[in-house]
């Protein structure tokens, strides 16, 4: 493969020297900072054969802390979101993402109802309960359409 011009912001050929051209990364590596920017402690991740930055007051094993469940007020495209018990749903929704057991579970129900209803195929084994931020922005991302 042939050479690249690397450029700085400007659009101009960065110095040799420079981060933009220099392949080693300076100081120590994080996967980030603490909010008073000192480095994080380092803690193992059981399993996964790395270390992640140690959140202070997060639980140890990288758990979540607070609830096993994420809420969010959607208002679903077209079509409406399927559920198991009573088929679609449309109009304002409130989603609920919970884990539990190993296992992550997709809800939502009329925006201040009482009842809750499965999404269909919403449901999947999630062994980490760290990445259930993730699995709610996703499917909120997903589900709340409010343009269409």
């Amino acid at each position: 493969m042939g050479e690249q011009t690397v450029t700085g912001p400007d659009a101009t050929p960065a110095p040799a020297g420079t981060p933009e051209t220099d392949a080693a990364p300076a100081g120590p590596a994080s996967a980030g900072m603490t909010a008073d920017g000192r480095q994080p402690e380092s803690a193992d991740v059981a399993g996964a054969g790395m270390t992640a930055d140690a959140v202070p007051g997060a639980p140890a094993g990288g758990a979540p802390a607070g609830p096993a469940d994420r809420t969010t007020d959607i208002v679903p495209g077209p079509g409406g979101v399927m559920t198991d018990e009573v088929g679609v749903v449309t109009g304002e929704l409130t989603l609920r993402t919970e884990h539990a057991d190993g296992r992550v579970t997709l809800r939502v129900q009329y925006k201040d109802a009482d009842e809750w209803y499965a999404v269909t195929g919403g449901s999947a084994p999630l062994a980490d309960p760290a990445a259930l931020d993730a699995v709610h922005t996703i499917a909120v991302g997903l589900l709340n359409r409010p343009e269409g």
